[in-house]
């Protein structure tokens, strides 16, 4: 359990926080929350102080905390102070030293590592002040995130979005684990998302996998040491950091990439391959005919799976994913024992699993079952990994 110390900055982002706090406690750590005066016209402290179980504080000049010198005991206990949402205004007064209440004077207090999760208009973001603001935080050590982008609450759209609570998580727990690199020296393949496999050159056979807990975990490896190849079907991710990506588009190509990138330690065979794919792809758009619908004639794909489980290159750790709407764990071990894979990583993913940032998994092996609690993906791959370096160590 580790103390996390976070700051809740003016912004309509602000709500977000409740939810972070939400996560944080569920993986099982200890907040404590700073309310801006800003941030407190959003959310108001009960709240934050129901779902963290502690005191909210929101002022510098609490006659009791500071007889004590609140202000130097909540950044010294702390193990990381969390900014989040950081405005464009709080970012400037954090890069320019400014102590003019409680959430800036224990930042400027602190010895602890300083997270901040920016969130601002997109003009704000892209201004030069806030550029030189955000490189001066980083040269003095602070981890800026980089805020997602899409639409925002003024009507623009672009970057200044919070990063989604899940995505900060995944930002503390990496600040908060030692640097260790237990992977080092290790090559393990990942691969992620769908395929599409053509009907003709406008239509094709797909499923609804996101790809993102793939790449999560192809993160989460390289963040252990790894060598990492990530191959990956069509999505529109962004490649992780230290990671080797190779796209593909149908199922064979994945088999060629993944027989490609062999030898490798370990393979974790996450991407949702297409069972079957459209045994004659129509060279021109298929026309509608009147009075009859065209017939779909199908051909397996290869078990990419299976080939590599049982193959003459295998690696020592071969790991499945099993997607399943019903009989989980029962499918899970039929396919483990069918396939031939040392693990089998299944999930219910009849909710809102693809596409979604949560994850709930049971890990089948020929020992039995082990059940994980719903966590945010990024947690997921950051604990899947470490297992996997236990078992190569």
């Amino acid at each position: 359990m580790k103390r996390i110390l976070l700051i809740v900055g003016g912004g309509i982002a602000a709500y977000k926080a409740c939810e972070l706090v939400r996560l944080l406690r569920k993986a099982g750590h200890e907040v404590r929350c700073v309310l801006t005066e800003g941030g407190s016209h959003f959310v108001m402290p009960m709240t934050l102080a129901a779902l963290s179980e502690d005191k909210v504080y929101t002022t510098l000049w609490d006659l009791k905390d500071e007889a004590e010198m609140g202000h130097i005991q909540l950044s010294r206990e702390a193990d990381l102070v969390v900014v989040a949402p950081a405005t464009a205004d709080l970012l400037a007064r954090m890069a320019g030293g400014i102590a003019d209440d409680l959430a800036t004077t224990l930042l400027l207090a602190t010895d602890k590592p300083v997270l901040a999760a920016p969130a601002m208009n997109v003009r704000m973001w892209r201004h030069a002040a806030t550029r030189r603001n955000i490189d001066q935080l980083r040269a003095d050590g602070v981890t800026v995130m980089t805020p997602d982008e899409g639409a925002m609450a003024c009507g623009e759209y672009g970057p200044g979005r919070l990063p989604e609570p899940a995505a900060i998580v995944a930002a503390i727990e990496a600040l908060l684990t030692p640097h260790v690199t237990p992977l080092a020296g290790r090559h393990v393949l990942v691969t992620a998302g769908p395929t599409h496999e053509p009907i003709d050159p406008v239509r094709y056979i797909a499923n609804r996998s996101s790809g993102k807990q793939g790449f999560a975990i192809a993160g989460a490896l390289a963040r252990l040491g790894a060598r990492v190849t990530l191959v990956a079907g069509p999505v529109a991710l962004p490649t992780p950091h230290g990671v080797e990506r190779i796209d593909v588009e149908t199922a064979r190509e994945m088999a060629a990439a993944v027989e490609h990138s062999l030898p490798a330690d370990a393979a974790v065979m996450v991407a949702a391959v297409a069972d079957w794919r459209a045994e004659d792809a129509a060279a021109q758009k298929i026309k509608k005919a009147g009075g009859g619908t065209p017939t779909l004639r199908l051909a397996e794909n290869p078990d990419i799976l299976a080939t590599l489980a049982h193959g003459t290159r295998r690696p020592r750790l071969v790991i499945g994913f099993a997607a399943e709407t019903e009989k989980v764990l029962d499918h899970a071990a039929a396919k483990r024992a069918r396939k031939g894979a040392d693990w089998i990583v299944a999930n219910d993913v009849s909710g809102d699993v693809m596409g979604g940032d949560a994850n709930t998994i049971h890990i089948v092996t020929v020992d039995g079952v082990e059940d994980w609690e719903r966590l945010p993906k990024e947690a997921v791959a950051a604990r899947l990994a470490e297992r996997i370096a236990e078992a190569l160590a």
